[in-house]
C-alpha cells in the first residue's frame, strides 16, 4: 500500500503543472532565469564569434554571420518539432495547456526562421554572388516560415480557442514532415547550400573556437526561446482564463 501511495503521489506531481492555473506562477518564476541566461550566453557567444574566432581562410570575415545564421536555423527546426509535439499532446489528451504552449511557440519559431533566411541571404551575396536561389535547403526553409505563418493565421481565424487549437494542431503535425526535408536536403539533392556545419557522426571541420562560439550562441537561442515562450504562454493563459476567479484575484493583486 505505501508503494501504491508513493506511485500515486508521483503521478499527481507529474500532472500538477498540466493545469494552466498551476503552471502560470511556475512559468513566471522561470522566465527571469532563462532570460538572464540568454543574455549572458549571447554576450559570451558574440564575443567569441566576433573577437576570438580566427578569420576563415576562404571566406574571410563574412563567415562570422554563421554565429547567428546556424543557431537561428537550428532553432527554426527544433521549435517547430516542439510545437508539433505540444499540438499532438493536445489532440491526444485534450489538455488545454498543450494548445497554449503550441500557440506560444509559433511566433518565436517564425522569428528564428526569418533570421535564418535573412542572415542566409546576407551570407549568400558575398559567397555565392546572389541573395537568393531556389535551392532545396532555402526553399524548404522558406516553406517552414509559411507553415509558421499558416499556423498562426489559422489559429487566429477561428474564434473558439479549443477548436482553433485542434485545427492548428493538425496543420502543425502535417507540416512537421518538412523538418527532415530541410535537414537532409543537402544530402538528398545536388544543392548550392553547403553541408551541415556540425554533425553528430563526424568530427568538426572548423576551428575549436568557431565551434564553441556557435554552440554557445545556440544555447543562448535555446534560453531565449524558453523565456519568450513562457512569457507568451502566461499572456495566453490570462486571456483564456479571464472569466475564472483565480485570474480575477491575480489581476486585483497586481492592480
Amino acid at each position: 500500500m505505501p508503494h501504491d501511495q508513493a506511485l500515486q503521489g508521483r503521478r499527481l506531481n507529474a500532472f500538477t503543472f498540466a493545469s494552466p492555473q498551476t503552471f502560470f506562477p511556475l512559468a513566471g518564476k522561470m522566465v527571469p532565469y532563462f532570460a538572464w541566461a540568454a543574455a549572458v550566453l549571447a554576450a559570451i557567444g558574440l564575443y567569441i564569434g566576433f573577437f576570438v574566432a580566427p578569420t576563415d581562410a576562404t571566406q574571410g570575415e563574412s563567415y562570422r554571420i554563421i554565429f547567428i545564421h546556424v543557431p537561428a536555423a537550428w532553432m527554426s527546426m527544433f521549435i517547430y518539432v516542439v510545437m508539433a509535439f505540444w499540438a499532438a499532446m493536445g489532440l491526444i489528451f485534450n489538455t488545454r495547456l498543450s494548445g497554449m504552449m503550441a500557440t506560444a511557440l509559433a511566433p518565436t519559431g517564425a522569428l528564428f526562421t526569418f533570421l535564418a533566411l535573412w542572415t542566409g541571404a546576407l551570407w549568400g551575396k558575398p559567397t555565392w554572388g546572389t541573395w537568393w536561389v531556389w535551392d532545396a535547403r532555402l526553399t524548404s526553409e522558406l516553406i517552414l516560415l509559411f507553415l509558421y505563418f499558416g499556423f498562426m493565421a489559422l489559429h487566429s481565424a477561428i474564434e473558439d480557442p479549443r477548436r482553433a487549437d485542434k485545427a492548428a494542431a493538425v496543420l502543425a503535425l502535417v507540416g512537421v514532415v518538412n523538418v527532415p526535408i530541410i535537414y537532409f536536403s543537402v544530402k538528398w539533392w545536388n544543392t548550392l547550400h553547403q553541408g551541415a556545419s556540425v554533425s553528430l557522426t563526424a568530427a568538426p571541420t572548423m576551428a575549436a573556437t568557431m565551434l564553441w562560439g556557435m554552440l554557445v550562441m545556440a544555447l543562448a537561442c535555446w534560453m531565449y526561446s524558453i523565456a519568450a515562450a513562457l512569457a507568451r504562454v502566461r499572456s495566453i493563459i490570462l486571456e483564456r482564463e479571464r472569466q475564472t476567479d483565480w485570474v480575477d484575484e491575480y489581476v486585483r493583486s497586481r492592480a
